[in-house]
C-alpha cells in the first residue's frame, strides 16, 4: 500500500524525496491530497514496507515542515 509523507514546505518534499532514492527507496512527488490540510501542494510518495526507513530518515535531519504520513483509506487519505 502507498504512504505519503507529507511536508509544508515545497524544497523538503523534493529534498526528502533525493534522501530517500539515495538510501534505495523508490520514491516520487506526488499532488498532496486535500484531506492533508497543508499548503505546499507536494508530497513524497513510497510504498509501506519503507516506512521505517523513511521514519528514519526522518529523525537524522530536521524537516521542520513534515506534517505527518498518510496512507489511502476507503473514505480517502488518512494520517497514520
Amino acid at each position: 500500500m502507498t504512504v505519503l509523507a507529507v511536508f509544508k514546505s515545497r524544497s523538503e518534499t523534493l529534498g526528502f524525496v533525493s534522501v530517500l532514492r539515495s538510501g534505495g527507496v523508490p520514491a516520487s512527488a506526488m499532488a498532496t491530497p486535500k484531506e492533508a490540510g497543508v499548503g505546499c501542494g507536494l508530497s513524497v510518495r513510497f510504498e509501506e514496507g519503507f516506512l521505517p526507513r523513511a521514519r528514519m530518515y526522518l529523525t537524522k535531519r530536521n524537516y521542520s515542515s513534515f506534517a505527518g504520513f498518510m496512507k489511502k483509506t476507503p473514505f480517502g487519505y488518512g494520517y497514520l
